[in-house]
């Protein structure tokens, strides 16, 4: 499976490094967020990265929801346990509950769909910036804070009406973003695609903070500061493929 080069299992437990994390992120995702560096003062888990572990260890369900309740940081023993049958929880041995899924219907447990529905679930999540949330930002009159910016991932969900054959692929259906004071909701629906056709889809709640009034020059910085962090991954990813 896809996500078992990212993490290590210990006494039973699994324990994903800031290293793991951070090429998962880079290399998967294209996600090259400063709060996955493995230096980073905030390091985080990427929340893609759970999600992966979670279809390849329990299989796709055909309808799923991810919720997101706190930020994981590196090396610390996990418990991927199933709290009934429709509910699975990722909590560390103190109890701290990290991501919490739902899910119903059939279970798709082939290995390469669940590898191609994650693969295209990341890709497709690497691109909302700048590719989305830049444009969408714009045209509220909203950024971030362009030295700390804030993007949380809250939740996503999938739903998939058809399971034969599936190669699935992602299109983006429509972004929303609602502004409160600092603090900005953004919501991506997608169309769940396999061979032309819609079957089934999927959305995502992002939460922006520190949010201010939106400025060209500023986000031009941010565009190219993640150009060239991505262009310095991709070396470093050929490096060491060498």
């Amino acid at each position: 499976m896809l996500s078992e080069r990212f993490y290590t299992v210990q006494d039973g437990r699994i324990v994903i490094t800031a290293p793991q994390a951070s090429h998962f992120a880079k290399e998967i995702a294209g996600d090259f967020n400063p709060i996955h560096d493995p230096d980073a003062r905030r390091f985080c888990v990427p929340g893609d990265l759970l999600f992966a572990i979670v279809v390849g260890r329990f299989g796709l369900s055909e309808n799923m929801t991810f919720r997101f309740r706190n930020l994981l940081g590196a090396e610390i023993p996990l418990e991927f346990r199933e709290t009934g049958d429709d509910t699975i929880e990722v909590c560390d041995e103190a109890g701290k509950v990290y991501l919490e899924v739902s899910r119903s219907g059939a279970v798709i447990r082939d290995e390469q769909v669940i590898d191609d529905f994650t693969r295209a679930y990341v890709a497709a999540s690497g691109k909302n910036f700048p590719h989305t949330l830049k444009p969408l930002m714009e045209s509220h009159g909203v950024m971030f804070n362009p030295d700390r910016p804030m993007v949380m991932y809250e939740s996503m969900s999938v739903a998939i009406n058809k399971q034969d054959n599936l190669q699935p692929d992602l299109e983006l259906n429509k972004a929303d973003l609602e502004v409160a004071g600092k603090r900005g909701n953004v919501t991506l629906s997608y169309h769940l695609m396999s061979d032309g056709c819609s079957v089934g889809e999927v959305s995502k709640r992002l939460m922006l903070g520190g949010l201010r009034e939106y400025c060209p020059e500023a986000m031009a910085g941010i565009i190219e500061e993640f150009y060239r962090l991505k262009a310095r991954g991709t070396r470093l990813g050929m490096e060491n493929a060498d």
